[in-house]
């Protein structure tokens, strides 16, 4: 990949001379020659007194031995804040960027200073900037005299291409000659470069050398002569005009003098084609001028005073085509040009306007105020070619106005009235009209729809703030567009408009009917009618429609929607926040998405839609009865809807189905056969019957999850042996007594939740470690039961195979002690011999010898627990998370887990001893842990203290991977301590402390 990096700037004034940019010193007998110093230090000189650019891979750079500073590096010049600019830039009147071989091409400017000289620091870099406006002149100057063409330049320009010719000094030749070989680049590359630039750049880059000059000064980049708002002299501009000629557009707007630098142009650029100019005065020895400049096409004029602001302005051309005077200050303006096809007077105070231009196609008088009716009655029917009119803003044309406009300009096709509040456009006829804006105009009413309907040939029509509108009715063939917004008593709308594509109807508070045909419509959106009780469609391409906050809409508009309703490709409904609707009832074949957000009156759904794959329901409260059948969904969530009671689903392709949170549901059909998922917590009054019903139709369900309903018992319980699949169970809050029925139907569950279960006995589990139940089980949560210690030991003791255990709120539990239990085994007398354990030895085997797999236990908040011991022996070797917070009365931790990385004390308030030996300890969190502490991390002694800073330090240094701490609420370790603790454990990262001492 090849890069050219092009510097642009200029570090001398004209009093410098050229070979002092290049290190060239003067002797005192009058001699040149290359200081007497090191070569480095030559060259770094001349560099400070030149414009450095280097080329990048292009050439060989210069090394900083053979160059000294002068080769410094586009690195070197991001440092001193030289701005960048990328290639990609798009400046306008520029050749399209051209990549060549994979090339890319990068600019760095160097902007001078605003007293036209580069500062230079000590180091040789240029620090520069350069004001748009302020400094144009002086570029433009110094560009037109680095162009010259006299001898002196000639002597300059060769004193840097190619430096001294004395025989005797081949050293200092060589390195000038090859430091030109290194800037030359092919000609036709560098005018690819400078096709991007500004003309305002390529002045500058004019004085770099003799190449770039000749590059620069090439006549495709000054086909157009920009110095909009440039501060540009006379004398400089008629150079410029001068040296190119043929210069086809010319914009001085905002120039000073903009009138002497116009005739200027008009006497000079005999091709000149477009003329801009403006922000200033114009008088009428210009206007008489225009005619000499045969080759002019387009001139537009902003903002001026034309002549002395009460005198006639004549424009007279026999070429010009396109003319703006656009909020110029002028009395009367007559207009004469046979080939003018768009004139614009828009904003300007004319009081009258004459017009003769028979090739006149667009006219433009919009916000003309000081012109009469009878003005712009005469300018516009002096036209009659005239095929688009703008006349918005002027408030005093008539309807007579316009009827004589429509005679006279039979081609007429735009028309912009707006903000016209004479016009009522009756009796008018305007056949060959395709757009009308009628925005803001008063006397437009229903009887003005007479005369639009005669436009046969309408396309767009708006009708915005028409306040005394009350009904539209029209039967157009070629209607396209159609725009009401803030018609205040607009009723009634009747479309008959096969190639209606688009209608905007908007804050019409008092419409009440809508009736369109279309065979082109293919979105509707009219939210927020609040009146709108009557909708009528029939539109073959609807797809979508926005029926939003429409509060007035009956139940009957679910007969538009449906098959056979006018709507047969409608793929999308909303119908969100319409309160009048108590019961929907869609069939459709085409409907894809149904939303129904915020309908609080709807009290039965029914949707036989067999494509429907979305439906919204939120803020639906009151709905009792829905019915889906068939549909397409695959998600469904009706938990949303809180007074459910009955539910028939039909759904072939449902996947999740949530019922969480009605708890009034009493029947349920669902047949859904591939669904996976069925979360129907808190419905309390499902039945056995329901859930068998349920599982016999759905059979390839994965997760059941039936948390707080206390009417599920045995029976239901049995029926789940008909899903095979069933690997997570949650029977959470329930009345269960056995898990028999569980242990039976559920052969490859892997989770299952029973918190708040309380009715289980202690035998309850013994299936899980004496018979071999639910071998596939992998996590129990038994939080908040009523089990006795015995039975928990005896879990953790022989159900090796748990990963994940949750002890959270067992008040029974008093001791977590593996060090004591872990020769324990349980009694043969009740093991069932059909199990796997068939033998004493197997059982001791299993117990002490079989690493356990549990990764996470959690007992938060348990109030009896005193005391947690996991010893080595435990064989706790997958152990990575240990939850005991919130347990009020324990006192002692030890803990030996090599994987251990995650241990949770907060709120331990009356810990003593913690005792650890865990490696790979990352977080340990002892928010609140603030009586008597000690901590240990080697597990080789332990002594009971308060704990301080001084034991926070030991506990932490042997925890080499300890990322974070929580110490919070810990009295005795104040904040400003925790350097101490980062020095002491370089491994943390996060630190939590409370922000004051206590």
């Amino acid at each position: 990949m090849w890069f050219i990096y092009c510097c642009f700037g200029f570090g001398f004034g004209k009093e410098e001379s050229m070979r002092g940019r290049y290190g060239k010193s003067e002797k005192n007998d009058g001699s040149e020659s290359f200081g007497s110093g090191p070569r480095e230090l030559q060259l770094r000189r001349g560099a400070r007194r030149m414009n450095f650019f280097n080329f990048g891979n292009l050439l060989p750079a210069p090394s900083s031995d053979e160059i000294g500073y002068g080769a410094v590096g586009i690195d070197e010049y991001d440092s001193e804040g030289l701005d960048r600019v990328d290639c990609d830039q798009d400046f306008q009147n520029k050749r399209v960027k051209v990549h060549s071989n994979s090339m890319e091409c990068n600019y760095i400017t160097i902007m001078p200073s605003a007293d036209g000289a580069s500062t230079s620091h000590a180091d040789g870099a240029h620090s520069i900037y350069m004001g748009s406006s302020v400094q144009s002149e002086n570029e433009i100057g110094l560009y037109l005299s680095s162009t010259s063409n006299n001898a002196s330049d000639e002597a300059h320009m060769e004193s840097i291409g190619g430096g001294d010719e004395d025989g005797d000094r081949p050293n200092s030749t060589s390195k000038v000659e090859t430091f030109e070989v290194k800037m030359d680049l092919m000609d036709d590359l560098l005018h690819k470069v400078f096709s991007f630039l500004e003309q305002i750049d390529l002045c500058r880059a004019a004085r770099v050398c003799r190449q770039w000059r000749a590059a620069s000064s090439h006549e495709e980049f000054w086909k157009c002569l920009n110095f909009e708002d440039r501060n540009i002299s006379v004398l400089q501009f008629a150079d410029m005009c001068q040296r190119y000629p043929n210069a086809a557009k010319v914009n001085i707007l905002g120039a000073p003098a903009i009138h002497l630098l116009a005739m200027k142009a008009i006497n000079m650029l005999r091709n000149i084609g477009t003329l801009i100019l403006g922000k200033g005065v114009l008088p009428d020895a210009f206007f008489l001028a225009l005619g000499d400049c045969t080759a002019l096409k387009k001139l537009e004029v902003f903002d001026a005073t034309l002549g002395n602001g009460i005198q006639e302005i004549s424009v007279y051309h026999e070429k010009l085509e396109d003319l703006k005077i656009i909020k110029c200050r002028v009395l009367r303006i007559s207009v004469r040009c046979a080939q003018l096809e768009k004139l614009s007077l828009k904003r300007t105070n004319m009081a009258h306007a004459v017009l003769s231009c028979p090739q006149l196609l667009d006219l433009d008088i919009g916000s003309c105020h000081k012109l009469s009716d009878a003005g712009i009655r005469a300018a516009a029917t002096s036209c009659p070619l005239l095929s688009s009119l703008d006349m918005s803003n002027c408030s005093c044309v008539s309807d007579e106005t316009l009827r004589e406009i429509a005679l006279s300009c039979a081609n007429l096709q735009f028309l912009n009235a707006s903000y016209c509040p004479n016009i009522s456009l009756e009796s008018v006829r305007l056949p060959m009209l395709t757009r009308l804006r009628l925005d803001n105009c008063e006397g437009i009413t229903s009887a003005s729809m007479v005369a639009i309907s005669h436009s046969y040939m309408l396309e767009v029509l708006e009708l915005d703030n028409c306040g005394l509108l009350t009904s539209v009715s029209l039967d157009l063939p070629y209607l396209r567009d159609i725009r009401l917004v803030h018609c205040r008593k607009f009723v009634d709308l009747n479309l008959r408009c096969p190639r209606l594509l688009s209608i905007k109807v908007s804050n019409c508070l008092a419409l009440h009917r809508i009736n369109i045909t279309s065979n082109s419509l293919q979105k509707l959106v009219l939210q927020k009618q609040e009146s709108l009780s009557s909708l009528s469609l029939e539109c073959q391409c609807l797809q979508e429609v926005d029926l939003t906050e429409c509060e007035s809409l009956k139940n009957s508009i679910c007969k538009v929607f449906s098959d056979g309703g006018g709507c047969p490709t409608l793929r999308s409904l909303v119908l969100d926040s319409c309160e009048s609707l108590t019961a929907v009832e869609l069939r459709s074949t085409s409907l894809v998405s149904v939303s129904l957000v915020g309908c609080r009156a709807m009290i039965a759904l029914e949707l036989a839609c067999p494509y429907l794959e979305e439906v919204h329901l939120n803020g639906c409260d009151h709905l009792e009865r829905a019915f889906f059948c068939p549909v397409g969904l695959r998600s469904l969530n009706l938990g949303i809807c809180p007074k459910l009671s009955i539910i028939q689903i039909d759904a072939p392709d449902l996947m999740v189905l949530e019922l969480k949170g009605c708890g009034v549901l009493s029947e349920a059909s669902i047949y859904c056969p591939r669904l996976l998922s069925l979360d129907a917590s808190f419905c309390s009054q499902l039945q056995d019957d329901c859930l068998a019903a349920t599982a016999a139709s759905c059979p390839l369900v994965e997760s059941l999850i039936l948390m707080s309903c206390p009417s599920v018992g045995p029976d239901g319980l049995s029926s789940l042996k008909l899903l095979p699949n069933l690997t997570l169970l949650d029977l959470s809050y329930t009345f269960l007594m056995d898990l028999q029925p569980v242990y039976e139907s559920c052969v490859q569950l892997k989770v299952l939740k029973l918190q708040a279960c309380k009715y289980l006995t202690n035998s309850s589990l013994e299936a899980l470690y004496k018979e071999g139940a639910l071998p596939a089980l992998r996590e129990l949560d038994l939080s908040y039961g009523s089990l006795c210690q015995s039975a928990i030991e005896e879990l953790l003791i022989c159900c090796t195979h748990l990963t994940h255990l949750s002890l959270n709120g067992c008040a029974n539990m008093h001791d977590l002690n593996w060090g004591s239990n872990s020769e324990r085994v349980c009694d043969l007398s009740t093991i069932n011999h059909s199990s796997g354990l068939s033998s004493f030895k197997d059982v001791q085997e299993r117990t002490n010898y079989s690493d356990r797999l549990l990764q996470n236990l959690n007992c938060v908040g348990c109030p009896n627990i005193k005391k947690v011991v996991i010893p080595s022996i435990a064989s706790c070797y997958q152990l990575l998370s240990l939850n005991l917070s919130l347990s009020a009365n324990l006192k002692e931790v030890d803990v030996t887990c090599f994987n251990l990385s995650f241990l949770n004390l907060s709120n331990c308030c009356s810990l003593e001893i913690l005792k650890l030996d865990c490696p790979r300890l990352t977080s340990l969190f002892l928010q609140g842990a603030s009586r008597f502490l000690v901590l240990e991390a080697d597990g080789q002694c332990g002594f009971v203290m308060s704990i301080s800073e001084e034991a926070a330090e030991v506990a932490i240094s042997h925890c080499h991977m300890l990322e974070t701490l929580d110490v919070r609420y810990c009295p005795k370790i104040c904040p400003v301590s925790m350097g101490r603790l980062r020095l002491v454990c370089t491994s943390l990262k996060r630190i939590f402390s409370s922000l004051s001492p206590p």
